[in-house]
């Protein structure tokens, strides 16, 4: 099992609660999880619940070609921990691929390695070559 990122990669779902997200299809114009990460690898995801300001960002495990495992909760709307999901699963989920900037590696406006939250990188990537 790997950490894959993929671009266009979207889903929608109405899957309720705090559990694992059953995936329904790709958006027009992206790619399922299934084709853009492959099963069982793990990916950073974002789900946000259309129509309100419900949202949560994380690490998932793709366990099957349509079930998204929410391994871990790195924020959320919800005090960082898993979000309840309409529990009448009437709602629509977006679900897709992303890149939590508290895991981004970039390059400062002097173009300077650096990690999330502006800290540790240049000293780690010096050490490193």
């Amino acid at each position: 099992m790997a950490l894959i990122l993929n671009d266009r990669v979207k889903e929608t779902s109405t899957s309720a609660g705090t559990g694992d997200i059953t995936l329904a299809g790709a958006v027009n114009g992206f790619e399922s999880f299934q084709a853009g990460i492959i099963s069982p690898n793990t990916t950073y995801y974002t789900i946000s619940e259309q129509g309100t300001n419900d949202w949560e960002v994380g690490i998932g495990t793709l366990s099957a070609a349509t079930t998204l495992e929410r391994t871990t909760v790195l924020t959320s709307s919800n005090s960082d921990a898993l979000v309840n999901f309409n529990t009448s699963g009437t709602s629509t989920l977006n679900v897709f691929c992303t890149l939590p900037a508290s895991k981004a590696i970039y390059l400062d406006a002097a173009g300077s390695p650096v990690g999330a939250a502006g800290t540790g990188f240049a000293v780690a990537m010096a050490i490193a070559l």
